[in-house]
């Protein structure tokens, strides 16, 4: 897999994700991204909630699951941390794909569908922030990108379960989302600057 893939379907995850959250309130004029969390508009039941799902969780968590693969044989001589940091952000991805897939239920919130996204949004941060940092301590990409991957492990739970609070539930997730997806196209530079 040749690096301008890898970078591509990063960028395809950025700009897909980016895109739905855009145009999320469409069909749903009281959705509020500040309040909102952004599985709520994929919820069961709303307007486009399924494509709205297809494009926000799986389009992205796939892409960056395959781009991820490229990244392997960077690491093929850095030791099995490193592998097992890149497997773990892949898992990430495809926790994220995940969500997409298992939508919320809005008429409850305790049923088996809404306990599944949440299980899966769940497993996406908590299998970040390992990977994170195995990939800082020996990816050998530098003391930018161990940077990079410290502060994303940090951020991501910061922003995605300690920040929500009252009126800014919405706007701390998403920033959450995007420190992760920041990460990835770090990482996607990181790894294609060494192969060049």
């Amino acid at each position: 897999m040749d690096v301008s893939f890898k970078r591509a379907g990063v960028w395809l995850a950025l700009v897909s994700f980016l895109l739905a959250v855009l145009l999320a309130g469409i069909g749903v004029p009281e959705y509020s991204h500040r309040t909102h969390p952004l599985a709520l508009r994929g919820a069961s039941g709303l307007p486009g909630a399924w494509l709205f799902n297809a494009v926000v969780f799986v389009l992205p968590g796939l892409a960056l699951l395959l781009a991820a693969q490229g990244l392997r044989p960077a690491l093929a001589r850095v030791g099995w941390p490193a592998r097992i940091g890149l497997t773990l952000v892949q898992g990430s991805a495809l926790a994220f794909a995940a969500q997409g897939l298992l939508p919320l239920d809005p008429r409850d919130v305790d049923a088996a569908a809404s306990r599944w996204h949440v299980l899966a949004w769940m497993l996406w941060w908590i299998a970040f922030v390992p990977g994170a940092l195995l990939l800082a301590l020996s990816a050998g990409r530098g003391r930018g990108f161990a940077g990079a991957c410290v502060a994303a492990a940090v951020a991501v739970p910061l922003l995605a379960v300690l920040a929500p609070i009252g009126a800014w539930v919405g706007l701390a997730q998403r920033l959450a989302f995007l420190a992760w997806f920041g990460w990835w196209l770090l990482a996607a530079r990181a790894f294609s600057r060494s192969a060049a």
